[in-house]
């Protein structure tokens, strides 16, 4: 059942508790949302501009991912990382081409795998730590707290997309024969 709730989580001090309840509400929704899909519907493609669930949802951990990098360890991707990463991070064509022909499991295992250590990291996290302040190269400010909302912000915007395309798949005997 879906907690509808923001509450501090426990192990988590009051700030972190609460912006964990978030990430985990976020989360429970998305996977709500793709609990019953095939092979085939994550990788169905409506048109040129679209793309398919299991890119989207690699995209997803992809996010999250890049965001544990430059919060955790104050830095960008490295080779092997970008190498594991960046498509997922662009989508367009190269995702279309690429990410496919996995089970619903793979991509679970993915987000799990991503969110398990975003957990154990912000346990080592006080409140204070979500105010602290970087700089993009462009100079432009930003801080924890923000990385974190738009780590949520970017995933219930891909749901969204994921709606459409589960509205717009064709007939139930397409995907079956697909």
């Amino acid at each position: 059942m879906i907690d509808y709730r923001i509450i501090t989580k426990d192990n988590f001090t009051d700030r972190i508790g609460e912006l964990v309840s978030m990430l985990e509400h976020t989360r429970e929704i998305t996977l709500n949302e793709i609990s019953s899909l095939r092979q085939n519907e994550l990788d169905y493609i409506g048109n040129d501009t679209s793309n398919s669930i299991g890119a989207l949802l690699l995209h997803i951990a992809s996010i999250e991912f890049v965001h544990q990098i430059i919060a955790f360890e104050n830095r960008d991707l490295g080779e092997h990382e970008q190498l594991k990463w960046g498509t997922a991070l662009e989508l367009g064509d190269n995702a279309k081409a690429s990410i496919k022909d996995q089970s619903l499991d793979y991509y679970l295992k993915e987000l799990n795998l991503v969110r398990e250590n975003t957990l154990i990291q912000l346990k080592s996290k006080t409140d204070s730590w979500l105010y602290e302040e970087n700089q993009w190269e462009n100079g432009i400010p930003y801080n924890n707290y923000y990385l974190w909302f738009h780590v949520m912000e970017d995933e219930i915007n891909h749901r969204g997309q994921i709606r459409t395309i589960k509205k717009n798949f064709p007939t139930t005997d397409y995907l079956k024969l697909k």
